[in-house]
């Protein structure tokens, strides 16, 4: 949270261009001139950190077409696709990630549009991760552009504090990667994540633990990581639209309304959150099987089987706001021997019904007579939810299924998980 300028000018303070300290009440760099500066009055006090790259596609291929530099710039689908990712520029036009690609281009028909190349990102993506590791090994990716660090005790290494170190990696990226980052820092990952957009691109923001329930109480519920579209529209149907509206309802109501996400709704209202940064916390990979009892051979008998797993990894990706880009059918035979089978998605989902419609030709083609003992269902290729499943003007089938799935997960949220299923399993949901 930044002080009345006044004040804050007054706040330990560290340049983000050169690493120096600014003494009390300078507006620049004594050593470099810069007028970023960073000041708060837990600034070398804390040590989680949430490092993000700016519109990181757009900015890996702006670095490597020079040209483009000053020229708006989308990184997407065709026409019926959504973008991937636009750099500022582009933003300045109000074209945003997720959104089809046919209004970014109303917004924005000028526009650079290029295809998405995840190979080069993945390995731009293994470069910034290791100048993070260089820094601390306690690095949790959440996807190729952004990752919580815990510098926690890192201070007597490296010879500075988890904010100087939060800016030298920023520096060292942005010059020997040619990516900029912008920095979270706080007491938690919560805070940490909602601090590293405050101030984008190339931004450094601190949340402190004594001024994050000011900070938070008069913001948007939606700043609440996990709250996404469904469930900012429940908190407005309800008269929540504020995280100071949310601390007015106790734990249990939350529970009550929201399931186990309302807890965390309680917690993260008031600036908590005791989730350590995991190492191993990466999820590569989605998925759900289960084993017979009997043997199975028949293609019908294995998509009843299917069907409640289908949902089960739908329920997964929801509920930890991911979304699939390959399905993965696994099947194991009697005699012990693992079959796989994948297909990449013209776009990552959230929905059962979309994996399972993908998963039904393959377990058909599989089902040659052997006999099976296992079978299971996953999603790879993760990315980010909001990405999921998105409109498509020309086929408007999947937004009514959509609606349809939405409906469905709202009945069991308020009934509980065996509240509603489709006609083509009479087998119990599996839970998550």
């Amino acid at each position: 949270m930044t002080p009345k300028p006044d004040r804050a000018r007054l706040l330990p303070g560290l340049c983000r261009d050169c690493g120096t300290h600014p003494p009390p009440g300078a507006r620049r760099c004594a050593r470099c001139g810069s007028p970023r500066l960073v000041r708060h009055a837990e600034l070398h006090a804390l040590s989680i950190a949430h490092l993000d790259c700016d519109a990181f596609y757009a900015t890996v291929e702006k670095r490597d077409r020079p040209e483009l530099q000053d020229r708006p710039v989308i990184v997407g689908g065709g026409v019926r696709g959504v973008v991937s990712a636009a750099c500022y520029v582009a933003r300045l036009y109000g074209v945003r990630s997720a959104m089809p690609m046919f209004k970014a281009l109303e917004a924005c028909p000028d526009a650079v549009v290029l295809r998405p190349d995840m190979a080069k990102y993945a390995g731009v993506s293994r470069q910034i991760r290791a100048v993070f590791l260089a820094a601390t090994p306690k690095v949790e990716p959440l996807s190729l552009d952004e990752a919580f660090l815990d510098l926690s005790g890192t201070q007597a290494l490296h010879g500075r504090s988890p904010a100087e170190t939060c800016a030298a990696i920023a520096r060292q990226v942005e010059r020997e990667i040619g990516v900029t980052l912008s920095i979270g820092l706080a007491p938690n990952k919560m805070l940490a994540k909602i601090a590293s957009d405050l101030d984008k691109p190339r931004g450094f923001a601190v949340i402190g633990r004594a001024d994050a329930m000011a900070f938070l109480a008069d913001k948007p519920a939606g700043i609440i990581p996990g709250v996404g579209k469904v469930m900012r529209e429940k908190l407005f149907s309800d008269g929540i639209r504020t995280v100071g509206d949310l601390r007015r309802l106790d734990e249990g109501a939350l529970v009550r309304r929201f399931g186990v996400f309302g807890r965390r709704l309680y917690r993260y209202a008031r600036g908590e959150d005791q989730r350590p940064v995991d190492p191993d916390g990466e999820t590569k990979s989605v998925s759900a099987e289960t084993t017979f009892t009997i043997d199975i051979q028949h293609s019908q008998a294995l998509l009843r089987e299917l069907w409640p797993l289908c949902e089960t990894v739908a329920a997964r990706l929801k509920k930890h706001d991911l979304a699939g880009g390959t399905v993965v059918l696994k099947l194991k035979t009697a005699s012990f021997r693992q079959l796989t089978r994948s297909h990449r998605l013209a776009d990552p989902t959230q929905l059962a019904e979309a994996i399972w419609r993908v998963a039904v030709p393959m377990v058909e083609q599989a089902a040659n007579g052997e006999a099976f003992r296992l079978i299971g269902i996953g999603c790879t290729d993760l990315v980010e939810g909001r990405l999921a499943d998105p409109p498509d003007l020309l086929d408007p089938a999947p937004a009514k299924r959509r609606a349809v799935e939405e409906a469905m997960d709202e009945m069991r949220r308020k009934l509980g998980p065996d509240a509603i299923a489709k006609g083509r399993s009479g087998l119990p949901r599996r839970p998550d």
